[in-house]
């Protein structure tokens, strides 16, 4: 989940949504909104009308779109046809001239409350033979002939404190779940998400607890939170976010937020903000781009036939033309850049690698990052791997303090890698991820001073 934006297409179920009878189309949004205003609405009436009536259109469907009512609920499209849930959509209709050159002006302007970003859930009836809290169409038609602007036909309708988003980008929608589970060692903005979220369905559901921190690595405490949710509704208890978990974490989200009711207590910016590039692209520098490059080299290394990326944090035109034999390797758009589909191949390539390293690389087989962040509170062999290169970095390094090798990631491990971090310019954070591990492994081969 991030700030909205208008999808390329929209997939519209011709039925009811249990109707398994009733076929997908997959249309463009503005055909769809074209559709639904010449289905709904009269061109007869006044402009002020018919644009107040096309914005709650717009919002109402980018509404179910954002939220993904319908997927989260395990069906396989945006919207149905049927005016018992949704708007009326019909397929191959005529699409009237004035509507068709309103929704080219606004088909990407949506409704939403001041200080909130989701579009807003602009229901509405036709206040005639049906009638609801939020707009009346006819009741528009009045309130033009009044002098009314559009704007202020929906503030009658939804309120003063709403605003009209104007301009916003079109972009393919992409299904929020992000390809791979999420379980204890994942990080980035995906396990802030679903931490924020966990977070606040637990105040309606106090058992989820604990209550936790947002970062974005996924902790032991995230695991265990995963866990009760999962117990509560009727999950394998197994702490990992696969695409079921995902989607029932929003829908139960979306429920106790209200994201699809005219009142709704709403997310703010703040809700939704992101500290990564949603793509990696050629001039891109930092964190980011050298895990990239990490990756790609580990990779390389076993395969001949993929280039040699640099290892410099800065993507040049060594690392681009790596990342475009790999995508050419994988099946994928071959674009040079890393967005969610290259890196999911990457990550998936590499938990291969490591999964797979022959056993005649002995001991050097432990110096390869394991694919998962390890952070405090959690346990078991690669642990008491990283314990043992910090054993000899410390004994190396001077600034770098001892630790036991326990297998635990205790305080004593958090702060020797904090120093490591300090040491070598990363992030200090106390969390070991793919460049503070390569940071420790080469401090511990290193030659004592």
């Amino acid at each position: 989940m991030s700030t909205p934006i208008i999808p390329e297409f929209i997939t519209v179920h011709l039925g009811d949504p249990d109707d398994k009878t009733a076929p997908n189309v997959r249309v463009p949004f503005i055909d769809y909104i074209k559709n639904v205003a010449s289905s709904e609405i009269y061109p007869t009436w006044p402009e002020s009308a018919l644009r107040a009536n096309i914005y709650a259109q717009v919002s109402y469907a980018l509404n179910r779109i954002y939220t993904e009512w319908y997927p989260s609920r395990g069906y396989n499209f945006d919207v149905t046809s049927s005016t018992q849930y949704d708007q009326k959509y019909i397929e191959g209709r005529e699409i009237f001239d004035s509507v068709s050159q309103i929704t080219d002006s606004l088909f990407n302007d949506y409704v939403v409350r001041q200080g909130t970003i989701q579009p807003l859930f602009t229901q509405y009836c036709n206040g005639t033979t049906s009638k609801c809290d939020g707009l009346s169409q006819w009741g528009t038609v009045d309130l033009a002939k009044d002098g009314l602007t559009p704007y202020e036909i929906l503030q009658y309708y939804f309120g003063d404190n709403i605003n009209i988003v104007f301009n916003a980008p079109t972009e393919e929608n992409l299904p929020s779940y992000p390809g791979i589970p999420l379980r204890l060692g994942s990080s980035g903005d995906d396990v802030r998400l679903i931490k924020r979220q966990l977070n606040r369905i637990g105040e309606n559901y106090p058992s989820i607890q604990p209550f936790l921190q947002i970062t974005d690595f996924y902790d032991v405490n995230t695991e265990q939170a995963v866990k009760n949710f999962q117990k509560i509704f009727n999950l394998t208890q197994d702490g990992i976010v696969g695409k079921a978990t995902w989607y029932k974490i929003k829908s139960i989200f979306n429920a106790v937020k209200g994201l699809a009711e005219l009142e709704s207590e709403g997310l703010k910016l703040e809700d939704v903000d992101r500290i990564y590039s949603k793509t990696l692209s050629p001039g891109d520098t930092g964190p980011q781009v050298k895990i990239i490059q990490y990756y790609l080299s580990a990779i390389s290394y076993f395969d001949d036939d993929l280039p040699m990326p640099s290892g410099n944090s800065v993507f040049d035109e060594k690392t681009e033309q790596a990342v475009r034999a790999f995508q050419a390797q994988q099946g994928l758009a071959v674009d040079g850049i890393v967005g969610r589909d290259t890196w999911n191949a990457l990550v998936k390539a590499y938990d291969q690698i490591v999964a797979s390293i022959p056993s005649q690389y002995g001991e050097s087989a432990d110096e390869i990052y394991p694919g998962r962040f390890l952070a405090p509170g959690q346990s078991g062999k690669e642990v008491r791997i990283l314990q043992g290169f910090l054993v000899r970095a410390a004994q190396n390094v001077p600034d770098i303090p001892s630790v036991e090798v326990t297998g635990t990631y205790d305080a004593a491990t958090e702060k020797a890698v904090r120093a490591v971090q300090t040491l070598e310019g990363l992030p200090v954070n106390g969390v070991t991820g793919p460049l503070t591990w390569d940071a420790i492994v080469n401090l511990a081969k290193r030659t004592p001073a």
